[in-house]
């Protein structure tokens, strides 16, 4: 027979943990269960703040009452991430304080677990066993590499985060756009919508969307595709990809978006095996109680071997 855990807790939201996101609160209380079972608790009303029921996305406030349903000892993983990406994942680290932890995240790794994988940074870092507290202060795409941000105590994801939510913070992403770039910089004001196709997620252009922002600058035009440079003022799901893809330019190795013959000639010629996308550059304000924060990520290697080929002669 399963097992369970013994029974229902009933958990008060302390001071470390007032203004975290629901789903958050819970794969830090049930750690091992996979975060899509965490959704289903939350989406079948199983998990009740203060006797109602929670979406997601709630931030709880210290002094609520969570009620954490019993969770099955199978639906555990019992998986440790592999030593070799433990160590891996060390060498990766950018900068490190007393506040935030900076990793420059592979390409091809997971921010966190989820669907089909077992473990992303986020597991990674624990299983260090380094740090009291460590939460993700943002996301990046599994196929995007670069700068990750990590918070080491509950005041300095809030500030993050906040700084995020309110437009203060600067991140800034490499990406190799297909095609030659006519003219110079482009803003992109246009609202995106998750669609679900099939087991296939992706986001398309859709007035009655979530508002989102970026601004390409090319920074070199080749015969085949421009380097760009890309501000975000938001933080939505493939909000470059979707874009570049709505202005013409798709990120060249991107598979979800842009048509094939769009990549191909940059396959061939450039030699690319994944997505170009990687995020650059990092910048907080300063706030009450925190410094500055400013840190710069250069391209991978097989990137950068890749614009070196593009911008050689015929």
């Amino acid at each position: 027979m399963p097992q369970q855990l013994s029974q229902v807790r009933h958990i008060t939201v302390d001071a470390d943990h007032d203004g975290q996101r629901a789903d958050n609160f819970l794969m830090a209380v049930l750690p091992g269960v996979p975060r899509s079972h965490v959704y289903r608790l939350l989406r079948s009303g199983q998990v009740r703040v203060d006797g109602g029921r929670s979406k997601p996305d709630r931030r709880l406030r210290a002094g609520e009452t969570v009620r954490v349903p019993p969770v099955r000892q199978e639906e555990r993983s019992t998986r440790r991430p592999p030593d070799a990406l433990l160590k891996r994942l060390r060498a990766q680290i950018l900068l490190e304080n007393d506040d935030y932890l900076v990793i420059d995240k592979p390409a091809g790794l997971a921010a966190h677990a989820g669907s089909g994988v077992d473990f992303g940074v986020i597991e990674v870092v624990r299983a260090w066993e380094r740090h009291g507290f460590v939460e993700l202060a943002h996301r990046l795409d599994r196929d995007t590499s670069g700068i990750l941000l990590l918070a080491k105590s509950r005041p300095a994801l809030l500030r993050a985060q906040q700084a995020f939510s309110k437009g203060l913070a600067r991140k800034r992403y490499l990406a190799l756009c297909c095609g030659v770039w006519r003219g110079g910089a482009r803003d992109v004001d246009t609202p995106l919508a998750m669609q679900q196709e099939g087991s296939n997620r992706r986001v398309r252009g859709d007035s009655e969307g979530k508002r989102a922002v970026s601004r390409f600058e090319p920074l070199s035009v080749m015969r085949l595709a421009t380097l760009c440079e890309v501000h975000i003022g938001t933080g939505r799901m493939h909000q470059i990809r979707a874009h570049a893809e709505s202005i013409g330019h798709p990120v060249a190795g991107d598979r979800k978006y842009g048509s094939r013959d769009q990549h191909r000639a940059v396959r061939e010629k450039g030699g690319l095996k994944r997505l170009f996308l990687h995020a650059h550059r990092l910048d907080l304000p300063s706030a009450e109680g925190f410094e500055a924060l400013s840190v710069e990520c250069p391209l991978p290697e097989e990137l950068g071997e890749v614009v070196t080929r593009l911008e050689a002669p015929k």
